[in-house]
């Protein structure tokens, strides 16, 4: 395999790029990096006044975050605990109110997608193409499976069956109980990608996922069938980096009842999840998930340009450009903010309002890649390096 340079706006970002034939993407070894020319470092940041304090309210150490490769691992939260894994192998469960971690797993794997956590089990995604579930209460490991690929995302599941997707393109239902396959479903994968995928969502019988071509779908989760596609963005251009139109950030669905689905050299896409049928959209390019409160969508473009619109709007209500070149993830709505983290492991507050900043604090030198959660006043920050923070507003 080999590392690509893939031009995004003024700067350079050298991402993970697969190559076919896929039936050699689970053992190969991809370069991930990403740096930037030096004449395009990020911004530097302002100083801004602290309207609002994050206080730690607890620091977990989870083995060595997301290693050296461009991963996404994620935390999840079920019940009164917090899960969390590493790229290392290491499996946490923490309470949520406490920080006291329940219990610790050291797996012996290299995990690259996770945590996906609901209805009693834990589950994490391998390099060598393994799907693993852990008993929820004291880690056990209930069955490990052999899938087609790699996985980059976190699996999830509804107690009955549990989704996946992996790198080749595939979407595939396993017994909860077993990890039997019970199905799998198929697209086409294009000749490059950037590295990593969207993790599926589960909304009543049907799972929702974003594929490496541009397009959204929705399966029954018991069969495996389609039940709608959507294309959120058309390869264009004459060269294969050219015509990359992945959606890697995870999808959502917002109070309107729309799949929210942002892809990298397309557009920002607001799909019934009802009908499939895309309600809304704005182009935009961007390579991390949506968020949406205060009755806006919220996105980051792939300058790191933070914007807000007003739910069925095609103009920007806001926009903060102070993150430039900063690899900004994923923006949460949380409390009256909208919080975002960095490369340099800044935690950011926005307000909902007009996009200023009110509050930061920085949670990681390493950065902070993964998205964040939330509940109630208290927000959950993973950074790579492997610390698990919970922060509340003051």
């Amino acid at each position: 395999m080999k590392g690509l340079q893939v031009m995004k706006g003024l700067h350079v970002v050298f991402r993970m790029l697969v190559l076919v034939p896929v039936l050699l993407l689970a053992g190969c070894s991809w370069l991930d990096s990403l740096s930037k020319e030096d004449n395009e470092k990020p911004l530097e940041l302002d100083r801004i006044e602290q309207e609002v304090r994050l206080r730690k309210e607890w620091s977990v150490n989870v083995g060595d975050g997301q290693g050296e490769k461009f991963n996404r691992l994620k935390p999840a939260i079920s019940g009164d605990r917090i899960y969390a894994a590493s790229n290392n192998g290491v499996v946490v469960a923490v309470d949520i109110e406490s920080g006291r971690t329940q219990w610790k797993l050291k797996t012996g794997r290299v995990i690259t997608g996770g945590v996906g956590a609901s209805n009693g089990l834990v589950l994490v995604g391998t390099e060598s193409a393994r799907v693993i579930a852990f008993s929820e209460e004291d880690g056990t490991e209930l069955w490990n499976i052999k899938v087609s690929s790699e996985v980059l995302a976190a699996p999830a599941t509804n107690g009955r069956v549990v989704v996946v997707q992996t790198v080749d393109g595939n979407l595939i239902g396993l017994d909860a109980k077993s990890g039997e396959q019970l199905w799998i479903y198929e697209t086409n994968v294009p000749a490059l990608s950037l590295r990593g995928t969207s993790s599926p969502l589960i909304i009543d019988n049907f799972a929702i996922s974003a594929l490496a071509n541009g397009t959204v779908i929705s399966i029954a989760i018991d069969n495996g069938t389609l039940r709608w596609e959507e294309r959120v963005a058309i390869p264009t251009g004459r060269s294969e980096i050219d015509r990359l139109v992945d959606i890697d950030g995870d999808v959502v669905i917002n109070d309107a009842g729309l799949v929210l689905a942002p892809s990298y050299q397309g557009y920002l896409a607001g799909i019934d999840v009802v009908t499939g049928q895309t309600r809304w959209r704005v182009e935009e390019s961007s390579y991390v998930g949506a968020g949406f409160g205060f009755g806006n969508i919220y996105s980051v473009d792939d300058e790191d340009r933070v914007k807000a619109y007003r739910t069925g709007q095609e103009t920007t209500a806001w926009i903060n450009d102070k993150l430039l070149r900063r690899q900004v993830s994923t923006p949460l709505s949380f409390s009256n903010y909208v919080a975002v983290g960095d490369e340099e492991g800044y935690v950011h507050l926005l307000s909902q309002v007009d996009g200023r900043f009110v509050g930061r604090t920085k949670v990681d030198g390493d950065g902070v890649r993964a998205r964040m959660l939330n509940q109630g006043n208290t927000l959950y920050v993973y950074g790579n390096s492997g610390k698990l923070v919970a922060l509340r507003v003051e």
